[in-house]
């Protein structure tokens, strides 16, 4: 992971952040972060494009929630359809919600939903991709203050940044080359293996390696399904 420079502050979380290397000690800070503030769970989602039909329990990257709780809300609910999945989508600036938030509809909202009364966002982004993800702090207490905030989006940010260069950077791109992904990106907008090998410089020979190639790493059977994943992997956008 690459070093970072001495004016990135970390602040309180300095160095648990330096001594983390997986899945298991990110999951230790960021629930301690939420306990610190008065929240009872966390969760990383993976944003993804506004208009997709997705899944709570399939967005969520990491987190604490209890057990079987995102995969009852499925069977109920279209967490795309949700005011606050949408709302992420259109601005990066923190939010809070509560669960009588008229935006959100009286007991249809997604806290209601979850079983929640508060929820912080905080839109974050992979600065090698620009991914866009959200760290969530739920729970039942009080409305936060100014300066805890201030404090929480700043702790969340400088985690997140490390959890995703030491974890989440490991699967972006699924193992393929810069190539592979070019050539991706170019049957994503349909163009033909003739007409990848023109715009690329190679032989149509060579791009339908490169295809089969993609197609075994993605492990999927089709090019339909192999764009499908690589939109939703955020390999290419």
């Amino acid at each position: 992971m690459a070093v970072l420079q001495e004016n990135h502050r970390r602040y309180d979380l300095h160095e648990e952040l330096e001594k983390a290397l997986n899945r298991v000690d990110f999951f230790r800070i960021f629930h301690t972060l939420a306990l610190r503030f008065g929240f009872g769970h966390f969760g990383i989602l993976q944003l993804g494009n506004e208009n997709d039909a997705c899944m709570l329990s399939s967005r969520l990257v990491l987190h604490d929630l209890p057990s079987g709780l995102t995969e009852e809300y499925d069977k109920r609910h279209r967490f795309g359809d949700s005011f606050v999945y949408r709302a992420l989508h259109v601005s990066n600036i923190s939010s809070v919600w509560r669960a009588e938030d008229s935006t959100l509809g009286s007991g249809q909202g997604l806290l209601s939903q979850l079983g929640f009364e508060l929820l912080l966002c905080v839109p974050v982004n992979a600065a090698t991709t620009g991914a866009r993800y959200a760290v969530l702090f739920l729970g039942d207490g009080e409305d936060i203050e100014q300066a805890e905030h201030y404090e929480l989006c700043y702790s969340a940010a400088s985690a997140f940044d490390y959890f995703y260069r030491a974890t989440l950077a490991n699967k972006a791109g699924m193992g393929l080359t810069p190539r592979e992904t070019e050539i991706l990106k170019w049957i994503s907008h349909g163009k033909t293996a003739s007409e990848i090998a023109l715009i690329v410089s190679v032989s149509e020979h060579t791009v339908n390696s490169h295809t089969a190639t993609i197609l075994k790493k993605l492990d999927v059977v089709n090019r339909t399904q192999m764009v499908a994943k690589a939109i939703r992997e955020q390999i290419i956008q």
